[in-house]
């Protein structure tokens, strides 16, 4: 029941900024450089949405009854996709005219790209592998490919940090969350090493959630 209620919800959510943006640029509200407004608020979000899906598991975690989220990751991960795919986009059609060459030579110049593309090329096969058919057909190597989304958000947050260059203030603050979750997913990760070898005294490799 709570599913039906919440999925709704989370998917219209989700939804949101897009809209919001489709809204503003069909009313001209979009400022003076439509394009790098569009180009903000859809990395934004895909960084926005990472972070969120990296946090469904600390929640878990520390908060008794939330087990519940989990059903809920994929779909945030799928969205944060969709967002990489619109920011990338924006750049390739509105910003470059799909002109591979002057692509090459921005890339040449401003390594932030470099670090933006990479997070987009990571993210590709989570979300090609994010069916129940391709859980099924990987079995535990599943869970290993999808540790890839650690390196993405990593990217996606120096993507950010080279882009502004100036004033920090906005992306340090996604880089001290992302910095946090992790912390906190290696806390986990020892803590879990440490109660499986307690037995017999030998670690044993544990997977990370």
């Amino acid at each position: 029941m709570r599913n039906k209620i919440l999925k709704p919800i989370v998917f219209l959510a989700a939804l949101g900024p897009v809209g919001l943006l489709a809204w503003n640029a069909l009313h001209n509200n979009l400022g003076a450089n439509p394009i790098e407004e569009i180009t903000h608020q859809t990395g934004l979000w895909t960084l926005i949405l990472l972070l969120v899906t990296l946090s469904i598991t600390p929640l878990r975690r520390f908060i008794p009854g939330l087990n519940w989220l989990i059903q809920y990751r994929r779909m945030i991960g799928l969205f944060a996709f969709f967002y990489g795919c619109l920011h990338l986009t924006t750049y390739l059609w509105l910003d470059q005219s799909f002109d591979f060459h002057a692509i090459i030579k921005d890339v040449y110049k401003r390594p932030f790209i470099t670090a933006g593309f990479t997070a987009f090329v990571l993210m590709v096969p989570l979300a090609l592998t994010s069916t129940k058919g391709w859980i099924r057909r990987l079995g535990k190597r599943w869970q290993l490919l999808h540790r890839l989304i650690y390196f993405s958000a990593f990217a996606g947050v120096f993507h950010f940090i080279w882009l502004v260059k100036k004033d920090l203030r906005e992306p340090l603050i996604y880089a001290t969350v992302f910095a946090a979750l992790m912390t906190i997913r290696l806390l986990f990760w020892f803590q879990k090493n440490r109660r499986v070898a307690a037995p017999t005294g030998r670690p044993i490799s544990a997977h990370a959630d």
